[in-house]
């Protein structure tokens, strides 16, 4: 996990923060599991077509800079299911920010699912609060 002591190569806060969710799969995971995705088969099922060994890394590096945590749900073969730490969930505001300004610049994009806007982070961290589930 990252911490405050690490090195980073910039002291600004936009290049830390890419350091932590600066590639373009891992803000999808994060979507996907404010939309109550919380399973990798549900993460491979996305739309964006996830290739699994980059799912895999990036679900292991989320977990690492403590955005989300896995707990098993089925012991033989062992399956996890993914949670948003509040670390993780603190993230919602900048996806729901980022929407905003794509269709305010890409009016052809679709619409996020009816309540996307209305959730608050602390609603991903009751998991009964999901946007689809």
């Amino acid at each position: 996990m990252k911490t405050e002591t690490q090195n980073y190569r910039s002291k600004c806060p936009l290049s830390i923060a890419l350091e932590f969710i600066g590639d373009k799969w891992s803000l999808i995971i994060i979507r996907d599991m404010c939309l109550g995705k919380s399973k990798y088969c549900d993460f491979q099922a996305s739309s964006e077509g996830i290739p699994s060994n980059i799912l895999a890394s990036r679900l292991r590096e989320l977990e690492e800079n403590g955005l989300l945590l896995k707990k098993p749900y089925h012991d033989k073969p062992v399956r996890y299911e993914y949670f948003l730490t509040p670390k993780g969930a603190d993230l919602l505001p900048v996806l729901q920010q980022l929407v905003i300004w794509t269709q305010k610049y890409v009016p052809e994009c679709m619409d996020p699912p009816e309540n996307f806007f209305t959730i608050k982070p602390e609603d991903l961290l009751d998991h009964k609060n999901y946007v689809n589930k």
